[in-house]
């Protein structure tokens, strides 16, 4: 099943002193999703923000705010996103000893479940939850820095994971080194949503219609 293709610029990779007008400048640039990379200094190395940074620019953009947890430990996490204006909240496979119940609570909260595979873990642990699922996030790169480049090995994964879906209506997002020259790459694999962070926030607010523009096409 095609799906539109959908860009989600990380606003790791913009401007943390003025969050808010970088939101307002994507939103208005043709970005339909914001994408939150929250990091816990223990699952990944760095530390990212909260909720409560969430909460504080949520009325910056009525886009949809996708939460990508890179954290230890999320179920303790997934009310306060979710009340912080979270709609979508992906959760790393490799963290969820009970990833059956954490996805029915991401779902119970109102908001779309994700799954997240880091570029070493195999897609077989998607098999047996694909009914509770929204969406499954193929990593491009290892988790917990911006910037990195992109790993070619991924895309049989991506496709990998297209086939496992069947046509199921969830979507396939990509996340790490995404850029004009790999879009194409992941699209053709299977995926259906790009996260992007320096390929989007760079040049300043006047370029980023044409970053988004050019990662589309």
């Amino acid at each position: 099943m095609d799906k539109p293709i959908i860009i989600a610029p990380s606003i790791l990779a913009s401007d943390f002193g003025r969050l808010a007008e970088e939101i307002s400048a994507i939103d208005r640039a043709g970005a339909e999703w914001v994408h939150l990379d929250v990091m816990d200094g223990h699952f990944v190395p760095n530390l990212t923000f909260g909720p409560p940074i969430v909460k504080s620019v949520r009325a910056a953009s009525q886009r949809f705010f996708d939460a990508h947890l890179m954290v230890s430990n999320p179920d303790r996490l997934l009310a306060d996103y979710a009340s912080a204006g979270a709609e979508g909240i992906t959760v790393h496979i490799e963290a969820c000893p009970h990833l059956d119940r954490t996805l029915s609570a991401i779902r119970e909260l109102g908001c779309r479940a994700g799954v997240a595979l880091n570029p070493h873990t195999p897609v077989d642990g998607l098999a047996h939850i694909l009914d509770r699922l929204d969406m499954v996030l193929v990593m491009t790169v290892n988790p917990g820095f911006g910037g990195q480049s992109f790993i070619e090995a991924m895309l049989p994964k991506i496709a990998a994971v297209r086939e496992l879906i069947g046509g199921r209506a969830i979507d396939i997002q990509v996340d790490g080194g995404i850029t004009p020259a790999t879009a194409g790459q992941v699209i053709a694999a299977g995926a259906n949503v790009l996260v992007a962070g320096s390929a989007v926030f760079r040049g300043g607010a006047d370029s980023y219609q044409a970053n988004i523009d050019a990662l589309r096409s």
